[in-house]
């Protein structure tokens, strides 16, 4: 047994662990059989991949529990004989299972908390889909991995031969060979003694100044957002442990399109979509707040070879313009705050972006860990994050990936997130909600398309916009989880101008170019061209969306609008649309705590 320190931010995640606010993140890959592969196909590749007991970190760690304290320290242990017929479980929807009946496994699952006397990680082999397809969803303890290491090592298990058979399991490949690169100069003594404190000059000066431009920004009324002056909203306060799950997906070239058409950044674009879904959401709750909700940005700070598990991101706060009734208004407001945001971050040495994430969380941390969260201001209204992704498919025992949906995490005071994954020329949004505050999650999942119908036309006209199909699935039972992992060694590029020449960005930092990849807590980005987004005028009901596809409608009454919210330029929105997939108990909810 060896003992493994962990960071302080990564400890942090184990003293937030809670029955209300579990803290891990998973993803949800689904994935179509070969075409000759056998009946018992799935239950050959399970006892195939149970066969390797010997795993790899982080896969082998657990908490070091001592008298007193328990597991909560930044100590891990290694264990050399993992159960994995503890950890790796086989599980059956009734066929054919569609994506409603997925949806609502998944939330079941990512509801519960890991179990914290061992490793801490779970992978589940569904089987049971419509269309002779089988899913995976795993999750892993947020101290063990972030999105873009996660994703990194989850798709090195897999294979961009159509061909290969027996690719190993997802928890026998560890975070590869690479790290940090050595510096130049390793030299010790004096001169390493006052290089180190030369650097931590830099970042102290660099931290203090971005802290006043922050405070400035707090008072002003400037496009840079301040942390902690998010306005009080349905999102806000505490939260319960069951969660809705929802996703989307759409074609990668049409974001890029409507960024080019914009002047913007992909980012940018996925930042409307998010806002002008939520927007729609609040308004037909009558609980729209005046000031415009904020996101949360994390950024990825590690260099291209650094293959290190654990946490390792920046942090941005944005307008998402939802006190905007002008969507080409909302666009231009969510732009000059993203890139305000992302001089103010340039302005920082590299070395100081993981610090100055945890000056903007940590007030906020304190106060969780208090107890007080959801009663104390949070940092922002809720985390948008973008991973990239593999641009070409990938295949596990030739079996091909079709989709990739990230779950994340939620605290009290952020009852949303959302995080989106590019993959072989397909955006996938997975959508985690707070059950109990956020009833009908699956509308916001078809605003989102709706959204993107919208600002097509307005950028590109009637002719190139040809109500793309969208992708909804979603599931309204209970849980989280949001980091996936990847094979191919995902770089994330960042124009963040400065010293810090970025952060590889989780959620690039980038200024304009409607192409760039963004990289945040649980997205991929690619370059292909793939299925369409769902048309304004077909309908979700209660059955769900089978295959990916629920699109918008007609309300169904559930939850009508109440008058106006005090706000720019804001006005009523119409009737609800279609009900919650997976749900016949939210049909009576009609608001938003």
């Amino acid at each position: 047994m060896a003992i493994v320190q962990i960071s302080p931010t990564d400890a942090a995640w184990l003293l937030l662990e809670s029955r209300d606010t579990p803290m891990h993140v998973g993803g949800l890959l689904e994935f179509t059989r070969p075409h000759d592969a056998p009946a018992d196909y799935l239950k050959q590749e399970l006892e195939r991949m149970r066969s390797k007991r010997a795993l790899p970190e982080p896969w082998n760690l657990k908490p070091l529990a001592l008298p007193l304290v328990g597991a909560r320290i930044p100590l891990m242990q290694t264990v050399r004989d993992v159960d994995l017929d503890y950890h790796v479980r086989h599980s059956a929807l009734p066929a054919p299972g569609g994506q409603r009946e997925l949806g609502v496994l998944v939330s079941r699952l990512h509801s519960h908390q890991l179990d914290l006397h061992r490793p801490l990680w779970e992978v589940h082999l569904i089987e049971g889909l419509e269309n002779d397809r089988f899913a995976v969803y795993t999750k892993i303890h947020h101290s063990l991995i972030d999105g873009v290491s996660g994703m990194r090592m989850l798709l090195r298990a897999l294979s961009s031969d159509p061909n290969e058979r027996e690719t190993p399991a997802f928890w026998a490949v560890g975070p590869g060979a690479g790290s940090r690169p050595k510096q130049a100069d390793d030299a010790g003594g004096l001169r390493g003694l006052l290089g180190g404190l030369s650097t931590s000059t830099n970042d102290l000066v660099g931290l203090a100044r971005s802290a006043l431009e922050l405070a400035g920004a707090a008072v002003s009324d400037g496009p840079l957002q301040a942390p902690f002056t998010a306005p009080s909203s349905a999102l806000s306060g505490p939260i319960e442990g069951q969660r809705r799950f929802a996703t989307q997906h759409y074609p990668l070239e049409l974001i890029k399109s409507l960024a080019k058409a914009a002047e913007c950044t992909l980012n940018d674009v996925v930042l409307y979509l998010c806002g002008t879904a939520l927007r729609r959401y609040l308004l037909e709750h009558a609980r729209l707040p005046p000031r415009s909700l904020t996101a949360g940005i994390p950024v990825n700070i590690r260099d291209p070879d650094d293959n290190r598990t654990g946490t390792a991101i920046g942090m941005i706060v944005a307008n998402l313009g939802t006190n905007v009734s002008d969507p080409l208004t909302r666009l231009d407001a969510i732009k000059r705050s993203t890139a305000a945001a992302k001089r103010q971050l340039g302005t920082l040495p590299r070395s100081a972006l993981g610090t100055q994430a945890v000056v903007i969380n940590g007030p906020y941390i304190v106060a969780l860990l208090a107890g007080l969260g959801g009663r104390t201001p949070v940092p922002f209204s809720l985390g948008i994050s973008n991973v990239p992704g593999p641009s070409e498919p990938v295949y596990f025992s030739r079996s091909r990936l079709e989709a990739i949906f990230p779950v994340s995490l939620l605290t009290h005071g952020n009852a949303l997130n959302i995080t989106c994954v590019s993959y072989a020329g397909t955006l996938n949004f997975g959508l985690i909600g707070a059950r109990d505050t956020l009833p009908h999650l699956q509308r916001l999942a078809i605003y989102l398309g709706e959204a993107l119908t919208e600002i097509s036309e307005l950028l590109l006209g009637d002719a190139s916009a040809e109500r793309p199909a969208s992708d909804v699935s979603t599931a309204s039972d209970v849980s989280t989880t949001s980091d996936v992992s990847t094979t191919s060694d995902v770089s994330t590029t960042s124009d963040v101008s400065t010293a810090s020449e970025a952060a590889a960005s989780e959620t690039p930092p980038s200024t304009g170019a409607a192409d760039d990849t963004v990289a945040s807590e649980s997205a991929i980005a690619t370059d292909s061209e793939s299925e369409t987004v769902a048309s304004e005028s077909a309908t979700a009901t209660d059955a769900g969306a089978n295959g990916h596809v629920a699109q918008s409608s007609a309300g169904d009454g559930a939850a009508p609008t109440n008058g106006t919210s005090p706000e720019r330029d804001v006005e009523s929105s119409g009737q609800g649309t279609a009900g919650e997939s997976g749900d016949p108990s939210a049909a009576a909810e009609t608001r938003p705590r």
